[in-house]
């Protein structure tokens, strides 16, 4: 038995002495189901760190839930893992470094590997999924760039693709709130997606949790009770007032209407609207039309000129018709 145990260990050895099987390795310690690790700046960058310690127990016994891959063998005890973490930092995917305070790392003249030391990953994980998104986000740019030769018939999807996303996010946050004051009312604090708007979150995270629901802290009662009378009088306002809010209700029909069709702030002729995008070159009337009125502009200057010499010669004329009466 001991002799299979010793056969099964030196397999898992050999398996990992091959590089690429160790970026294979590598590759699942960096993705979301490896390892945890912790941010710092080192000389002056931002890098992952983590405790020799924690990677060498995360080996031998992963966290609970975590899904080890298939075509990576496991490892029996602490002493494979710690002898796969020494070729880590041999063929240089970790390198040791040490504290030199909070959040700041600096490289350390130790290079052997140590349970008590720490350690910042180099490698930087599979590349493929980042490369794809940047590629991705390049042609969108383009994409978006290109947009005044665009089909019309895409240009009208992305319209209402605005529009119904600019709508569904308003009845979204005017939802979320109702919900909140209802249920505040009642002594309760309630969220649908509380983090939402969280911008120190991730994407994912930003999703997390669904509901939150908790008691509302004591001395509120009175607001509460204000709150609620002040809007249960406008719920009665509106139903009592049935020509006005009919009419509120047609002219958010109408507003929705026009806002689909484009026409809620048109200021434009359906001629300029459809050649919008073409460039736009004077026709040889336009032209002729110009420089006729350039030519009447300057002879209007012109005749402003001769009416000035003329008065001009005028005034001295009288000038020189006043010194002879006085001689």
């Amino acid at each position: 038995m001991a002799t299979v145990d010793a056969q099964q260990v030196d397999e898992t050895l050999v398996f990992y002495e091959d590089q690429e099987n160790l970026k294979k390795l590598c590759n699942f310690l960096r993705s979301n189901e490896g390892v945890p690790v912790r941010e710092a700046i080192e000389m002056d960058k931002r890098v992952y760190y983590l405790k020799g310690e924690k990677l060498v127990n995360f080996l031998v016994e992963p966290k609970k839930g975590t899904k080890w891959p298939s075509n990576l063998p496991r490892f029996e005890n602490r002493t494979q893992a710690i002898a796969v973490a020494k070729d880590l930092c041999t063929y240089g995917f970790v390198h040791r470094s040490e504290k030199r305070g909070k959040g700041q790392l600096a490289v350390s003249r130790v290079r052997d590997f140590d349970e008590a030391g720490y350690f910042t990953w180099m490698y930087e994980g599979d590349k493929t999924f980042s490369h794809l998104m940047t590629t991705a986000l390049v042609v969108g740019f383009l994409f978006c760039t290109c947009f005044p030769i665009w089909p019309n018939f895409l240009k009208v999807f992305v319209w209402y693709m605005s529009v119904t996303l600019l709508i569904f996010i308003f009845f979204l946050v005017t939802a979320r709130a109702l919900a909140f004051l209802f249920v505040w009312m009642a002594g309760y604090d309630f969220w649908f997606l509380p983090n939402l708007f969280d911008e120190t979150l991730s994407f994912t995270d930003s999703f997390k949790p669904v509901i939150y629901f908790e008691k509302s802290k004591p001395g509120q009662f009175m607001y509460r009770i204000g709150v609620a009378v002040a809007f249960f009088s406008f719920c009665y306002w509106a139903v009592t007032q049935p020509s006005e809010f009919d009419g509120f209700v047609a002219a958010q029909g109408d507003f929705l209407k026009d806002l689909y069709a484009g026409t809620l702030l048109s200021d434009m002729s359906q001629k300029d609207k459809e050649n919008i995008d073409k460039p736009k070159v004077q026709s040889l009337e336009d032209l002729l039309t110009k420089l006729d009125e350039e030519e009447e502009e300057e002879e209007k200057m012109l005749s402003e000129e001769e009416k000035l010499d003329s008065l001009l010669e005028n005034l001295v004329d009288e000038e020189e018709e006043i010194d002879e009466e006085e001689e």
